[in-house]
């Protein structure tokens, strides 16, 4: 009778050589996380971040000049739509501006961190052993000392911490030896120098998203109120909610402006009440790089020009006096200035409308009958007005600058030219309708930005810790000093054997010259203080 043997069960298959798909990607990821951390990377992306700067600092921003953007775009008609494209007159807030920033982010806290770790481990890691053979340090010699090897120990030991450092005694083999080291406060330097560059990044991301700023244009006996429908433009950060802005307003009572011989301006002054409106008004005088600072917003003027006044009779008596609108300068150096005055509730009926466009000239001069202007100082102002009747369009839904006519109303025959003239002050233009527009003077405007940054205290901590640590890297120096004491072969004395090494701040080898012959003066002057004295003599009896 036999007996089947049992089926072997089936070999399961050998597993797959290779890594796996899962450990292949986090492998790469592992390696694009290291290159990204490493210190090369985050000088790239710095030196990168200041490269991207440059853009913002020629060229004019929408977030500080919206008129020197269009005064640009009207320059160079071709040029600025490809410049927009690339997000130039949007610098610091475009896609690739803040990828750079993201990354440099990520950099300085992959590598930093680690390093910060990195260091306080070694603050508590007494200094190395000295090495085995000290001779060969490029910064090393001998010193003869009658003393015993402790006791020459000991004098070395006092003399290195008066200099400060840290002072590590060890029995070995060859002998007993020392080792000293000093210069922590360098790497702290480095350390200090890189964590305050990540809290100025963190500062200005904070300042971004929790900050906010407008801009307007306020003429003499107007103001405004800190809201984002009174702004001409603003911009807030994502985490801003109208609720969060600050209760306070702001009246322009006076704007001064003084000019140099060659007609460049010198100062811009305003004098301005503000507080809150439930409460107490204030008096300052505010300037272009005097703004007005109060619980962490500031009030900025950061442009000027005129704004026209203009009087309106209608021909049944009604008078609409000293009606004032900015005009925007389109030549800085002679603040010639253009704007519109729109008037939609003349009439009973939206054809009876009355829109005025026009150009103010400060000191006028009439060149071929074209009004120009060649002083920005208002010496001899005048106007030259187009004026339109029919329908402004503004009920319509559309937007429209409030600087400007539509032109497509112009076009549709909606706004219909009635008249033009060049005026002087008190000159009028009578319209066909029995209208009289009269030119009675003018008023300065400023462009004021209201600012809110919650992050700049923290900026401005940051960057002196940053200057701080950035002087500890510069003017400390890494240094270890390694000492190891001998007999003399004769048995006469000892023999020191003393080695340096220095990282950073100049050549080492006078430092270590001087303190070879600070130490040998110093064994020199313990060895009468250390030598044996004569034994004592009996008295005799």
């Amino acid at each position: 009778m036999s007996v089947e043997a049992p089926a072997r069960p089936a070999t399961p298959p050998p597993p797959p050589s290779g890594p796996s798909a899962g450990r292949r990607v986090g492998a790469l990821l592992l390696r694009w996380w290291r290159r990204l951390t490493a210190m090369r990377t985050a000088i790239i992306l710095l030196f990168l971040l200041a490269l991207a700067a440059v853009p913002g600092s020629l060229l004019p921003q929408r977030s500080l000049s919206q008129n020197n953007v269009r005064q640009y775009f009207t320059d160079h008609p071709d040029l600025a739509p490809v410049l927009d494209d690339l997000y130039l007159f949007d610098v610091f807030s475009s896609p690739w501006f803040a990828a750079i920033y993201l990354l440099l982010f990520l950099s300085l806290i992959g590598c930093v961190l680690p390093r910060a770790a990195e260091h306080f481990r070694s603050l508590r890691t007494p200094p190395p052993p000295a090495p085995r053979n000290l001779l060969r340090l490029p910064d090393s010699g001998r010193l003869d000392s009658s003393l015993p090897p402790a006791a020459a120990l000991d004098v070395v030991e006092e003399e290195l911490r008066v200099r400060r450092f840290r002072v590590v005694r060890r029995e070995t083999a060859g002998g007993p030896e020392l080792s000293a080291e000093k210069g922590y406060l360098k790497e702290t330097g480095n350390l200090l120098f890189h964590l305050s560059l990540l809290a100025l990044l963190l500062g200005l991301a904070g300042g971004k998203m929790w900050g906010y700023e407008g801009s307007i244009l306020v003429t003499e006996g107007q103001g405004f109120c800190n809201s984002f429908q009174q702004y001409d433009t603003y911009s807030s950060g994502p985490l801003v909610d109208s609720g969060d802005l600050s209760s306070m307003c702001v009246d322009l009572e006076q704007f001064r402006a003084e000019y140099e011989e060659n007609l460049t301006a010198s100062s811009f002054t305003a004098d301005i009440r503000y507080g809150d409106p439930q409460g107490e008004e204030r008096k300052t005088t505010i300037g272009v790089n005097e703004p007005l600072r109060i619980d962490g917003d500031r009030v900025y003027v950061t442009g000027h020009g005129f704004s026209p006044t203009f009087s309106v009779t209608l021909p049944d008596g009604t008078a609409f006096t000293d009606v004032a609108t900015p005009f925007l300068p389109t030549d800085q150096r002679t603040l010639a200035s253009e704007g519109a005055l729109k008037l939609p509730d003349l009439g009973a009926g939206q054809d009876d409308q009355l829109a005025i466009e026009g150009f103010f000239a400060p000191t006028g001069l009439l060149q071929g009958g074209v009004l120009t202007s060649v002083d920005p100082r208002p010496l001899a102002p005048q106007v030259a007005i187009i004026a339109y009747q029919g329908y402004l369009g503004l009920d319509s839904g559309l937007p429209q600058s409030v600087y400007s006519l539509d032109r497509s109303q112009i076009e549709r025959g909606r706004l219909t030219e009635v008249g033009a003239a060049n005026l002087r002050v008190g000159e009028s233009l009578d319209l066909p309708d029995g209208t009289q527009v009269t030119f009675t003077g003018y008023k300065e405007f400023a462009a004021l930005q209201y600012s809110h940054d919650p992050g700049q205290l923290w900026v401005l901590a940051a960057a002196v810790a940053l200057l701080g640590g950035l002087l500890g890297l510069l003017l400390l120096r890494r240094e270890r000093v390694f000492a190891r004491a001998g007999s003399a072969p004769d048995g006469s004395g000892t023999v020191l054997t003393i080695a340096s090494l220095a990282r950073g701040g100049g050549e080492s080898g006078p430092r270590f010259t001087e303190l070879s012959d600070e130490l040998r003066a110093a064994l020199t002057a313990a060895a009468p203080r250390t030598a044996p004295s004569d034994p004592e003599v009996p008295p005799r009896d």
